[in-house]
């Protein structure tokens, strides 16, 4: 099992949440996603510790409790859906814009 911790400061670090968790148990691993584009983090970040025990007692003392100035939101991860978005699309959109056939389009954006 992994938990998912939100609304997480832009500043922390991985040993910050380690510390933080250590209170519960023995920390495996912790995860801080960093978005691509821009390098920085992005505000959520996965934790996995050595019993569902220890992780149920991590998740009912810090859920909701503040910490580096905002108020968390920890609970289970739920497992990574693969790929919400429809397939077969490259542009995205409804598919009724239409074209005239000197290449214009109908609508106007």
């Amino acid at each position: 099992m992994s938990i998912y911790v939100g609304n997480l400061s832009y500043k922390v670090t991985q040993e910050d949440l380690e510390t933080v968790f250590a209170d519960y148990g023995t920390v495996k691993r912790v995860q801080l996603p960093v978005d691509r584009e821009t390098g920085r983090l992005r505000g959520f970040g996965f934790v996995e510790m050595s019993s569902d025990t220890e992780e149920e007692a991590a998740i009912d003392a810090l859920d909701g409790a503040e910490w580096m100035g905002r108020e968390l939101r920890v609970n289970k991860a739920r497992p990574r859906e693969e790929n919400k978005r429809p397939s077969g699309g490259g542009w995205g959109g409804n598919g009724r814009t239409e074209f005239s056939r000197a290449g214009r389009s109908d609508r106007q954006f």
